[in-house]
């Protein structure tokens, strides 16, 4: 892709010399003054203007104030004669990428432009990846239609635009990290940071050097200074996982950032301010490591100024159809498979087993299973054979059963979606022919014989 560039220069030898040294790398228009380059960008898509300050008609910075107006992303890099430190701050303010001299340095001008056109290039990517995180972390993709998880969304839905400190509950693999992205994605702060660290994972020292950072030669191997998590989080939101397993020591610093704002690197004793948001995560009962000693009683109830409680799979199993057919639908497209949906039979090994490792589980199953299949559909011989010995000792899920919690789940979510079945198919996680052919399957006369949908 050539980038386009206006030049604006009322000096015939100067726009001529500055339009012959850059054709070739770029496509170039050229005009006399401000009035006719306000003209040609109504007419031209324009990527870029380069224009001199003093000209006849409508001078550069008036006509930088009604570029801006319309095109407020247009890079523009200003090229004068008679610069003052007044000027260029005054065209920096409104916009102006750089504000170079004349005569001008063609060689310098063009990584002026190559340099312009990168920083664009990644704000314009970072727009999009930000776009894409908070798509992918909306409450949407909170999968589920119990009524725990509804509770859920509407508190988050209610916490979002706040800045409270959170404390997120649940066994291993239940979401709480989903929770957590979905709180960051859906606030103000969504355009910060989101930093997360397991504490779990590091040992007292490294932790404390994690969350806090440290000072060139606060230990041995400390060999520069070192920006910690809280720091990288500000204006932003810090996800503390398994919280429950810091250490009591460093509950005491961890208290007082909570209750403070502020704190000191390791080894450092300038104390730092960080507005950062909070939320915490653990599956074990901080209630009664406080009352044992075990964490410190304060830092719990500073922690969980809002809690949310997230249950394990094995109490919202009328979720296990929904998630099921997400997951299959991401990894038959991941693994670039043809399978579609799961037998009667098999949803109800899946929806009878507890799942000890919650969805995490369920969702390592459905991937070996989708892997695994040669067909479209996914039954019963394609699934681990634990889940064919549990559904032996626990008979209560009948396939009839199975069918009505689907049915319930899917026509729930396409009155959400005001019978929109591209919505509910994606709010739903599955393919659009899958929703078509379990429509057409239920015995009811507006969602017979529906065609098919079959893509390109």
């Amino acid at each position: 892709m050539r980038y386009s560039i206006l030049i604006v220069e009322d000096d015939k030898m100067t726009r001529e010399s500055l339009a012959k040294a850059l054709t070739g790398s770029y496509i170039i228009h050229t005009v006399n003054n401000g009035i006719e380059a306000l003209s040609l960008l109504n007419k031209e898509n324009i990527d870029a203007i380069i224009t001199d300050v003093k000209m006849p008609l409508m001078d550069g910075m008036e006509m930088l104030d009604a570029v801006k107006k319309t095109n407020p992303d247009i890079i523009v890099i200003m090229v004068t004669g008679y610069a003052t430190v007044e000027s260029a701050v005054d065209a920096m303010k409104k916009g102006v990428y750089d504000y170079i001299t004349k005569p001008v340095n063609i060689e310098r001008l063009h990584i002026l432009i190559e340099k312009a056109f990168e920083n664009r290039r990644l704000k314009t990517d970072n727009t999009i990846l930000r776009r894409q995180l908070k798509e992918t972390f909306s409450y949407g993709n909170i999968i589920g239609n119990s009524k725990k998880i509804r509770e859920i969304i509407n508190l988050i839905s209610q916490i979002s635009t706040t800045k409270a400190t959170v404390l997120i509950l649940g066994e291993s693999g239940t979401g709480k990290e989903l929770i957590a992205n979905a709180i960051h994605y859906n606030s103000p702060a969504a355009d910060g940071p989101f930093i997360k660290v397991s504490c779990a994972a590091l040992a007292e020292g490294i932790l404390e050097s994690e969350l806090f950072g440290h000072e060139k030669g606060a230990f041995t191997g400390a060999i520069h200074t070192k920006k910690g998590r809280f720091e990288l989080a500000d204006r932003g939101t810090l996800f503390l996982d398994e919280v429950g397993d810091i250490p009591l020591p460093l509950q005491v610093k961890l208290l007082r950032v909570l209750q403070e704002q502020e704190f000191e690197r390791v080894g450092g004793v300038k104390t730092l301010k960080v507005d950062a948001r909070v939320i915490a995560a653990t599956n074990k009962k901080l209630d009664e490591m406080a009352k044992e000693g075990n964490f410190r009683e304060e830092l719990y109830y500073r922690l969980k100024v809002v809690t949310i409680d997230v249950p394990p799979l094995r109490e919202r199993k009328e979720d296990i159809p929904l998630l099921s057919l997400h997951f299959l639908n991401h990894f038959r497209n991941k693994h670039k498979k043809v399978t579609e949906t799961i037998t009667p039979d098999a949803m109800r090994l899946l929806t009878v087993y507890d799942w000890p490792g919650n969805i995490r589980e369920l969702m390592n199953c459905i991937e070996s299973a989708t892997v695994m299949t040669r067909g479209e559909i996914i039954s019963a011989e394609n699934l681990p054979s634990y889940l064919l010995k549990s559904a032996n000792t626990d008979s209560t899920t009948s396939p009839g059963r199975l069918f009505d919690i689907e049915k319930k789940v899917i026509l729930e979510t396409l009155s959400i979606a005001k019978g929109n079945k591209v919505l509910a198919a994606r709010m739903l996680g599955i393919g659009l022919r899958t929703l078509y052919r379990k429509l057409n399957s239920y015995d009811i006369p507006h969602y017979k014989h529906l065609t098919i949908y079959t893509g390109n």
